[in-house]
């Protein structure tokens, strides 16, 4: 009982006469309140106690947790921010315990920090979008590095997603920065994802043409390709009855790599190929009347 009402008493006394006490009669003061001091002393061993064994334990577990999820085959980076989020976490309530071993009131410390928070959130309100979707990027894993992805209206190579951005290099080398949100909310459309692509042509052929000949030619150069996957099969058919042209459609697949270099080849051969079968490739002709002539 002694040593609480000196607690109170000190507890209550002016902040500068403890001071002026101290400096005054520092062995005086400590006889006085000794009980207090000792209390004291053992409360700030007992904080110290928790927050380091707490620090170690958040740190152990953090590790455990960042090593698990990567022999899991986790993203790399939601790893890291989950081993991150757990240790300061576990640091939040070796804190709390910390406080309330000294005998600091922690409901109102709770309260601060909870409406800190709260306006920290709703400041950051697009930070906070970009990294809910950050996150779920990296747990569904839509894209991937190394991927050829058309998002939010741009299109290249993915070259790192992180918690608040994705980054794409175009095909002319620009480095395209895109916010998580809005790669999140829109439409995405993978390239690189199945390992074969099919590769559409439109060839235009006169009216008058023989088109059992151009359909054999143009067969015939896709089968020359190797790069073409022939057990996919090749095909060729007339989709439309155009103004000036009978359209040819083709089909073929190949492997993602091959995509271009097979679209761009086989349009330049087909010109060729075309000609080969004596098939006319028709073109705008404009024909003028002189009147006075």
């Amino acid at each position: 009982m002694a040593a609480e009402d000196t607690s109170k008493a000190l507890e209550t006394q002016d902040a500068n006469v403890v001071i002026s006490n101290l400096i005054n009669d520092p062995v005086g003061y400590i006889t006085a309140h000794q009980d207090t001091l000792i209390t004291l002393c053992g409360n700030l061993v007992y904080a110290l106690a928790i927050l380091v064994v707490g620090w170690i334990i958040a740190k152990g577990f953090s590790g455990i947790l960042t090593k698990v999820l990567n022999k899991a085959k986790v993203e790399k980076t939601i790893a890291a921010f989950a081993g991150h989020l757990v240790k300061y976490a576990i640091l939040a309530f070796v804190i709390t315990a910390v406080l309330g071993r000294l005998g600091i009131e922690t409901a109102s410390f709770i309260a601060i920090i909870g409406a800190a928070s709260f306006a920290v959130g709703m400041a950051l309100q697009g930070s906070l979008s970009n990294f809910a979707a950050g996150v779920l990027l990296l747990i569904f894993r839509p894209i991937k590095a190394g991927e050829y992805v058309n998002v939010a209206g741009q299109e290249g190579v993915v070259q790192e997603i992180t918690i608040f951005t994705t980054t794409l290099l175009s095909g002319d080398h620009k480095v395209i920065v895109i916010p998580n949100s809005a790669v999140g909310s829109g439409t995405i459309i993978n390239f690189s994802r199945q390992e074969k692509r099919r590769v559409d042509f439109n060839f235009n052929v006169a009216y008058g043409s023989n088109i059992a000949a151009a359909k054999s030619a143009l067969k015939s150069m896709f089968e020359a390709d190797t790069r073409v996957i022939k057990e996919d099969g090749i095909t060729t058919v007339v989709s439309a009855h155009g103004a000036s042209a009978i359209t040819i459609h083709c089909r073929v697949w190949v492997k993602g790599a091959d995509y271009w270099n097979v679209f761009f080849d086989n349009n330049e051969k087909a010109l060729e190929a075309l000609a080969s079968a004596k098939v006319d490739i028709p073109f705008n002709t404009i024909t003028v009347i002189n009147k006075n002539s």
